[in-house]
């Protein structure tokens, strides 16, 4: 029997991308699970930037956490959006330059919402005259959060499916025209966007609060958390897209999704960057 023709066991979804749906005329949409995930992450950025600081594990005073709280927005929004049109979308981005401000639709690369992070660290450092590694440790502990709500809305959205499926939890995915009007069902597939939540949010949160509080890994080796986020985030990213379906309009590199591929290159990096900071903190100490 087919997937298809077993398809009557498994739920099909139904959820709505809209909390709040405006009448037709008003100037948006709505209000969007998926943009109220971003407001979710960057809230929980901003609680636990407070709690730090009051608990005396980070210096960043409160006008400090404003300026890179902001940054971080700007970075995450700009970065997330070049980065899906440029590596995931290039080909409507050559025939419409203009498609890359319609973020009302969609598409937002959390690797390029890395880079617009790294860029928006870079300047917070500079300007605040602070290590950039000490400030990278704390970034990466907030990061995780909003990948955990973003992962969540992509099901929300039925965007982002897992490849065919026939485990007890396999969902049937609405398929929409460019309108977002649904014109048929896909088959049984993994709910993917959920392992990625677990994997890259919960599972590297979880992670990065308990080597943040109950370590010393920042005060003795800073930018040790950084690059052990970057590996980390590499290899369940990795392990996700075992489940989720490649984009149909983009080719693969190396025989890779472009998402495992662009992991790989951060474990790649993270691993380069461990073994020369470890070879940096002890020349210095030897120089001292």
């Amino acid at each position: 029997m087919s997937l298809a023709d077993n398809a009557s066991k498994y739920w099909k979804h139904d959820l709505d991308p809209f909390l709040i749906q405006f009448p037709d005329g008003w100037p948006l949409e709505g209000i969007r699970w998926y943009g109220l995930a971003y407001l979710a992450g960057f809230a929980v950025a901003a609680y636990l930037l407070h709690l730090y600081h009051k608990r005396g594990r980070s210096s960043l005073n409160p006008d400090q956490q404003t300026t890179l709280l902001t940054a971080i927005i700007v970075g995450t929004i700009i970065g997330g959006r070049l980065g899906y049109t440029l590596l995931y979308n290039f080909g409507e981005f050559i025939h419409n330059p203009l498609s890359i401000f319609q973020v009302w639709k969609g598409g937002m690369a959390s690797h390029g919402g890395m880079v617009g992070i790294l860029l928006a660290v870079i300047w917070f450092a500079r300007k605040q005259k602070i290590r950039f590694w000490s400030v990278a440790d704390i970034i990466v502990t907030l990061g995780p959060a909003g990948v955990l709500f973003g992962r969540i809305a992509n099901f929300i959205n039925a965007e982002l499916w897992g490849k065919p499926a026939t485990v007890a939890w396999a969902v049937i995915f609405p398929i929409k025209d460019g309108a977002g009007q649904i014109i048929g069902y896909t088959i049984p597939r993994h709910p993917s966007q959920l392992y990625e939540a677990f994997l890259e949010g919960l599972l590297l949160l979880a992670y990065t609060q308990w080597r943040y509080w109950k370590t010393n890994i920042t005060k003795n080796h800073p930018g040790q958390l950084a690059c052990e986020f970057l590996i980390g985030y590499g290899i369940v990213r990795i392990l996700g897209e075992v489940f989720r379906e490649p984009d149909e309009y983009v080719t693969l590199i190396a025989g890779l999704s472009r998402g495992s591929f662009y992991s790989a290159v951060m474990v790649i990096i993270g691993i380069g960057l461990m073994i020369w900071l470890r070879k940096e903190q002890k020349g210095s100490k030897v120089e001292q």
